[in-house]
């Protein structure tokens, strides 16, 4: 499942998105008619439509899509899958890393596709915790894994430029299930993602 372009928007959605803007604009104390702000509002709509289209996504059917039979069962790791979200309280971004792991039990998905889940997910209003089980369970019931891990680092603007303004603050969420609940494979996992948590 690819981007939908900003041009392929419904427009009915897209002009009411604007009007709105319009009035948010207005009562902040902006001139929508200045020549800076003047397209502001149709342009904050389809961005808005754009870093939200994970709700028209489904994450088991793009796992689905490339879902192969295959012997290996060793753990895979696909890491460092960056990740650009907008959280669910003050619609201010956050962005960091997720990094996945899962161990195969008959079938392997194409490795883009954890990525395409990741996106998914991250592509609508967030919170940092909910996203990492939302992964988790999606590649748990689309895979049906021995075990799945995830790891998802962030930073969030909403912690950085308002609020506690703590500029170096980041998070760390991770969940685990199957064979990454026992220790030896969750270290093995967390050791080798390692060089990429701070």
């Amino acid at each position: 499942m690819s981007y939908k372009k900003t041009e392929d928007f419904d427009e009915s959605i897209l002009n009411s998105l604007s009007d709105h803007y319009k009035s948010i604009l207005t009562d902040i104390g902006e001139d929508i008619t200045r020549e800076g702000i003047e397209k502001t509002p149709m342009r904050v709509a389809k961005s808005n439509l754009f870093l939200t289209q994970g709700y028209k996504m489904d994450a088991v059917e793009i796992i689905n899509s490339a879902k192969f039979k295959e012997s290996y069962s060793e753990m895979v790791i696909v890491k460092d899958i960056e990740l650009y979200s907008m959280c669910e309280h003050h619609m201010l971004p956050f962005f960091g890393k997720a990094h996945i792991a899962y161990i195969p039990n008959g079938y392997i998905t194409g490795l883009s596709k954890l990525a395409r889940v990741v996106d998914c997910f991250s592509r609508r209003l967030q919170v940092q915790e909910r996203m990492t089980h939302q992964i988790l369970d999606a590649v748990q019931e689309a895979l049906n894994p021995l075990g799945v891990a995830v790891v998802i680092e962030a930073k969030h603007l909403c912690m950085m430029m308002r609020g506690v303004q703590k500029q170096n603050s980041s998070t760390t969420t991770s969940a685990f299930c199957g064979e990454f609940e026992k220790d030896k494979t969750r270290s093995e996992f967390l050791r080798l993602i390692s060089a990429d948590l701070h």
